[in-house]
């Protein structure tokens, strides 16, 4: 009897050890706490990821708002006030500001420690959600040089009331008045010669031989390199009129007399560009090469004293004191922009002889060459000579384009109504082709806006 009861016993406690029905809800009960761990944990992280981009909308908002080159407040403060609105305060790590006068970059680091509910189970108490912001912006300087043909040739097929509204149309444009000390403009009127006005050359060394007018000879190796030297000695140009004059003195030398024609340089004065522009008179004959090296002049570092001893005497703007910048600063372009409607020309001077005392500079003064030599029955040609042919003016047109695209200075031509002659040597001159405008009639104001537009693209960094 006991033995049947002890195999009974056993037999119960076996088939209760092969029993499998309970198994299943264990390992329900298993799988759901992994599924409610694995849903909690998704949840701190989800909790850890709104925090994150919280902190990170707020920072790109405030660096946004604190680079703003048009927000006069302290960046340091600008930042604060958006995370204490935002009540992030307490999570603002760190504000970087780096600024110069034509930029800004603003940097924020944020971090926030949250608890965790369920990764604490694992041993993962707290979760941190960094973030950071930097936000750069800034106004590319621009200094620009506007050299115009105002020649004789452009008083005909109504070439210069064309080109006084392109060029004020472009002053307009380049000139953003809501982006003042940005741009600088040089105007630069040219003929057979550039008068710089007696302000600026008494800035060089240049001794002055007469008190007529102020343009500068140079020498063909002068046209290799962009700058201009404040040491070494230039002649002080001839001021005679070797053609005929219909008044005494002279109505058409050389070298221009009048202000209108003077270079201005280093402008941001709209309606004193577009005056001077619309009191220019077509005169005389074309020396291309001699716009185009004062322009890249007033572009060159070497001209930085005289403009900054020419704005403390208003005679350059004030806010351009310490322009030309030098080549390597950081968000500045340097572009001159071209025009003409002819080609260079043999270029003449009195002989010296003819020119060394004051008797004789006050002879040429009053008298035209021709008009003089024809009262003493002589031939005008006995008094002057060829200081170079029109062929060599090309080569140093071509040498001081060369020079300014070496420097980085972007050259815009624009060829008005121009021979094929003309129009290759202007290409030529241009940084590439695209950069050269062959034009004629009122296409002169489309090939000017064109120019200006993407002047304009270029003052805003980003």
């Amino acid at each position: 009897m006991t033995k049947i009861q002890n195999s009974s016993r056993f037999d119960r406690l076996d088939r209760f050890a092969r029993e499998e029905d309970g198994g299943l809800i264990i390992f329900s009960l298993f799988l759901f706490v992994c599924m409610m761990l694995a849903v909690g944990i998704g949840i701190d992280v989800m909790r850890t990821e709104m925090a994150r981009t919280r902190l990170q909308n707020t920072a790109d908002s405030a660096v946004l708002a604190a680079a703003s080159m048009e927000q006069s407040m302290d960046p340091h403060t600008v930042v604060q006030d958006y995370f204490e609105k935002a009540g992030l305060a307490d999570n603002l790590e760190g504000i970087t500001v780096t600024q110069g006068a034509n930029y800004k970059t603003v940097s924020a680091n944020t971090n926030t420690k949250l608890p965790m509910f369920f990764l604490g189970m694992v041993g993962i108490d707290k979760m941190e959600a960094k973030s950071h912001g930097t936000a750069t912006a800034g106004y590319t300087d621009v200094e620009v040089s506007l050299v115009l043909d105002v020649t004789g040739s452009m008083g005909s097929n109504n070439k210069l009331p064309n080109l006084k509204t392109a060029a004020k149309e472009f002053v307009d444009t380049v000139l953003d008045p809501n982006q003042p000390g940005s741009v600088s403009l040089s105007l630069v009127p040219y003929s057979a010669q550039v008068n710089i006005g007696a302000e600026m050359i008494g800035e060089l060394n240049v001794p002055l031989s007469h008190p007529h007018s102020y343009c500068v000879d140079f020498e063909a190796a002068d046209f290799t390199s962009a700058s201009v030297s404040l040491t070494k000695q230039y002649d002080h140009m001839q001021h005679f009129q070797y053609y005929s004059s219909a008044s005494t003195p002279i109505d058409n030398p050389g070298c221009v007399q009048q202000s209108y024609e003077q270079v201005t340089p280093f402008s941001q004065n709209r309606a004193a560009l577009k005056g001077q522009i619309d009191q220019f008179q077509a005169r005389a004959n074309t020396a291309i090469h001699l716009g185009m090296k004062w322009g890249v002049a007033l572009l060159d570092p070497s001209m930085q004293p005289v403009i900054q001893t020419l704005a403390a005497s208003g005679h350059a703007d004030a806010a351009f004191a310490n322009r030309p910048y030098s080549y390597s600063r950081a968000n500045t372009q340097k572009i001159v922009v071209l025009m003409t409607d002819g080609e260079n020309v043999n270029t003449v001077r009195l002989k010296p002889q003819h020119y060394d005392s004051g008797d004789e500079i006050e002879r040429w003064y009053q008298h035209s060459v021709v008009a003089y030599a024809s009262s003493k029955g002589q031939n005008w040609q006995n008094y002057v000579e060829t200081r170079y042919s029109s062929s060599t003016a090309d080569t140093m047109l071509g040498n001081i384009c060369d020079a300014a695209k070496a420097q980085g200075i972007t050259v815009y031509t624009i060829g008005f109504e121009v021979s094929t002659h003309s129009g290759n040597v202007m290409r030529n001159c241009a940084t590439t082709p695209a950069h050269y405008f062959d034009v004629s009639g009122t296409e002169i104001s489309d090939a000017f806006a064109a120019i200006a537009r993407n002047i304009s693209t270029l003052r805003l960094t980003n």
